[in-house]
């Protein structure tokens, strides 16, 4: 699934570098950019810091960008985040983020409530919902309030699942199956992300129709998902990274925020659930496998 966000941060260094950098050059994190590098941050911040790195790019989790700017006030940080970078103090603000960073950032907060009620749509009978979150992630409380009043709205309950571990996913199924909860809605934390595999497996074993955040995890073999274009995202870090590696300052370039988004539903995953997928929503998706 990495392939995706990989190639459209290339591409995107390319054009903010003003150069013809192609999908398949396998430029990146921790490579070496016109006049400076590149260094990638994954779960954690990575090592050699000031040695010779121009741009730190950190995509791997609000925690990552957070571990960044801790770490250093004076090395440019491109960001790509799934929550308000103002709310967990990033930035001061969307339009003029002062310091060192910059980025992008996904409505994640804001679609939680479509999200579920898309969800009810596909699976009108079901009256209560578990919702998978990662509890570290910075902002998943406000994600969490959200889901619960749009529950409320929609007339079902919601069961708060924590995992932030392989095991403890398994085990969250386990509390979903034992309390006879009939859907999932899977949060969109970079460590749910990396799991997503387990946990569309997970839910095809115990026949649990679920809703995720990006169409990749449902190309997949995942249910359905309606979030931001991650392609977009990654390619606006890849931007901003070259922009800086040519001499722009993270402050003078306003946080991007996600313009475009996407309804995936797989026909396949439906009938193997045993679900008709009414067709007024079939119309609305913008990609259906079939």
């Amino acid at each position: 699934m990495r392939a995706v966000p990989l190639r459209c941060y290339s591409t995107g260094l390319g054009v903010g570098l003003g150069v013809g950098l192609g999908n398949g050059h396998g430029h990146g994190h921790g490579h070496g950019h016109g006049n400076g590098l590149t260094a990638g941050l994954g779960a954690g911040l990575g090592a050699g810091l000031g040695a010779g790195v121009a741009v730190i790019v950190a995509t791997a989790s609000p925690g990552a960008a957070l571990a960044a700017k801790s770490a250093t006030a004076m090395i440019p940080i491109v960001f790509q985040v799934g929550v308000d970078p103002v709310e967990i103090g990033l930035v001061a603000s969307i339009s003029r983020p002062s310091g060192n960073l910059t980025g992008t950032s996904f409505l994640i907060k804001e679609l939680v409530a479509k999200r579920l009620e898309l969800l009810h749509q596909i699976v009108p009978t079901v009256t209560t919902i578990g919702f998978l979150v990662n509890p570290t992630m910075p902002g998943i409380e406000t994600q969490i309030r959200e889901a619960e009043v749009a529950a409320r709205t929609l007339g079902v309950s919601l069961v708060v699942l924590n995992a932030t571990t392989a095991s403890e996913i398994e085990a969250a199924f386990a509390a979903l199956v034992s309390q006879g909860i009939g859907a999932l809605m899977s949060g969109s934390d970079a460590l749910l992300f990396e799991h997503s595999a387990q946990v569309v497996a997970l839910a095809a074993r115990h026949a649990v129709p679920a809703i995720y955040s990006y169409g990749v995890i449902v190309d997949a073999g995942g249910l359905i998902s309606y979030g931001s274009l991650l392609a977009d995202a990654f390619r606006v870090v890849g931007v901003y990274a070259g922009r800086i590696l040519k001499g722009e300052k993270p402050a003078d370039l306003p946080v991007q925020q996600s313009t475009r988004f996407e309804l995936v539903i797989n026909l396949k995953t439906a009938i193997a659930l045993g679900i008709a997928v009414p067709p007024a929503l079939l119309a609305r998706a913008d990609k259906v496998i079939e």
